[in-house]
């Protein structure tokens, strides 16, 4: 996977390397585990793995709250870990995307420790600081007080056991002045429009570059630019308009293109970005234009909190065709993550997450699958006592088991950071699936494997087909000659579904059975069903 444009081809494996494997017995997972078990990417089929953070970290936020973006945090490893990551990454032709945190540092990073010590020093304004609001504006109490905050902001975690969101700004008593946080106090938010904030970024980029990374994942890009103003806005904006899908996000991002773009070594690096907005129409304008171009992808969310329901998934498809072909933008699709609950919780079944998992790898586009989603995981039940996460995203990030021994694959030492998923024990670990043709991880694998020889899979044409209420269909199809028709049941019924003219062999079926079957004029779809068909 050389080609210019390699990221339109392949499925990307997202690794929460906290939660993938610890070698070292501390409860935590590593890059030496990551490296341990890039076989099982490899024969899954994907052709790109996603390193969430792994950087120098407090883990305020667990690990996006960056202390050094161009170092390894020990826990996860050293430099050299990570060396050997993307070497034998490469080696089984997987690229490799790291995760780069924008839009704040932790308050540990050099940076920001100058920044904070006084008015005077350099990088003062590499962060957002402002003054007591005066009593004329409205504010009200004495200096550092909630009455004198600079404007009505709200950070976007509310906290564990905490039902309101805080003002996302924290008073600095030493210097006397406010800085902002879109998130945690713990993660004062970047400058960006100060130049020297852009340049000492931009060769973050480059040094991880340099060091064989393939790509980007982007964290929240929608709130790199700030309305200069800081004005306050309307309680109903929430969270700020005055940091969301701002023009001078656009601007940086059409620079940060030009720095990837711009490196000399092949093969071609991108970005994809988490463009947390809740419209396809929104999530369009990052990928700029011909003669402006900004992100190489765009994570599209609103499918991630689509109901398994035929009409919402059918919006969520059409919205993607009326605002991304036009523009020539390719499409992403996700159904997990480690900010959401897992598909399988959301969707209630089994069946429906195999139903599900055919859906997103055979529209048009580049799917991301979340480590675990292959294995049908749902989210762990964490106690309050457990609970970490200030988000409150602890069950999805539950560790991922590897077999169904005591330690699940893991180094045996204390208790994961966070519980196992139901099931680790039963048939929910990879041992137990891999020895299951049955599995819903022979599911995934089958899939990928359809869709790396199909072009009309990979690159092809979409269209709708005619289907009976509750069931979604469409034609793949790519010249000259290869087509696929892809059939989902939504209804939780099933039943009788016409076919286009011909004979069609059943590629894949999501319990299986099916496949290897001709049909011709009508299939009969299981509920909660699908089936991939290719011509006879």
């Amino acid at each position: 996977m050389t080609g210019a444009q390699w990221w339109r081809d392949v499925v990307a494996y997202q690794i929460y390397p906290r939660s993938f494997c610890d070698t070292d017995g501390d409860g935590v997972g590593d890059l030496e585990g990551i490296r341990r078990h890039l076989d099982h990417v490899a024969w899954l089929g994907a052709g790109a793995i996603w390193l969430s953070p792994f950087y120098r970290s407090p883990m305020a936020d667990f690990g996006y709250d960056v202390a050094d973006y161009c170092d390894v945090d020990p826990l996860f490893g050293t430099i050299e870990d990570f060396d050997r990551v993307v070497q034998e990454a490469h080696a089984r032709d997987l690229k490799v995307l790291v995760d780069w945190v924008p839009n704040h540092s932790s308050d540990r990073h050099r940076w920001f420790v100058s920044s904070r010590s006084s008015r005077q020093d350099p990088k003062r304004d590499w962060y957002w600081w402002r003054d007591d609001r005066p009593d004329s504006a409205g504010g009200h109490g004495p200096p550092g007080s909630p009455g004198r905050l600079p404007n009505n902001w709200q950070q976007a975690f509310t906290g564990v056991g905490q039902s309101e969101r805080p003002p996302a700004w924290t008073w600095d008593p030493d210097s006397g002045q406010w800085y902002l946080h879109m998130f945690l106090p713990e993660q004062p938010d970047l400058n960006w429009a100060n130049p020297e904030v852009r340049a000492a970024m931009a060769d973050t980029l480059r040094f991880w570059m340099a060091r064989g990374v393939d790509g980007f994942r982007v964290d929240v890009v929608q709130g790199i630019g700030k309305d200069p103003d800081l004005a306050d806005i309307p309680d109903a904006d929430q969270p700020p308009s005055g940091t969301n899908d701002r023009p001078e996000t656009h601007e940086v991002i059409r620079e940060l293109r030009k720095v990837v773009d711009g490196w000399p070594d092949p093969p071609a690096r991108m970005m994809v970005g988490e463009v947390y907005l809740p419209t396809t129409a929104q999530v369009a304008t990052y990928y700029g234009t011909d003669a402006n171009p900004e992100l190489h992808l765009s994570f599209n969310f609103p499918p991630l909190f689509a109901p398994w329901d035929a009409g919402a998934w059918r919006a969520c498809i059409d919205a993607v065709v009326a605002n991304l072909d036009p523009i020539g933008a390719w499409p992403t699709w996700v159904l997990s993550n480690h900010d959401n609950r897992r598909h399988r919780t959301r969707y209630g079944s089994e069946s429906r997450a195999r139903a599900a998992a055919v859906v997103l790898l055979t529209l048009r586009g580049t799917p991301f699958v979340y480590a675990g989603e292959e294995l049908g995981l749902e989210d762990a039940v964490v106690p309050l006592e457990r609970q970490v996460d200030p988000g409150g995203r602890d069950g999805c990030r539950a560790p991922l088991p590897w077999d169904a021994t005591a330690a699940h694959g893991w180094s045996p030492g204390p208790e994961p950071w966070l519980p196992w998923p139901p099931d680790a024990g039963g048939a929910r670990n990879v041992a137990a699936q891999r020895d299951d043709p049955a599995s819903i991880l022979h599911l995934y694998r089958r899939l990928l494997a359809v869709r790396r020889a199909s072009p009309a899979l990979t690159g092809g044409d979409f269209e709708w087909l005619e289907t009976p209420e509750g069931v979604l269909g469409w034609v793949r199809s790519a010249r000259p000659d290869d087509r696929r028709v892809v059939l989902v049941d939504f209804s939780g019924a099933g039943g009788p579904v016409p076919l286009p003219p011909g004979r069609w062999d059943v590629e894949v079926e999501t319990s299986g059975a099916g496949e290897g079957h001709t049909a011709e004029g009508v299939i009969e779809l299981e509920p909660d069903g699908a089936v991939v068909l290719r011509p006879k």
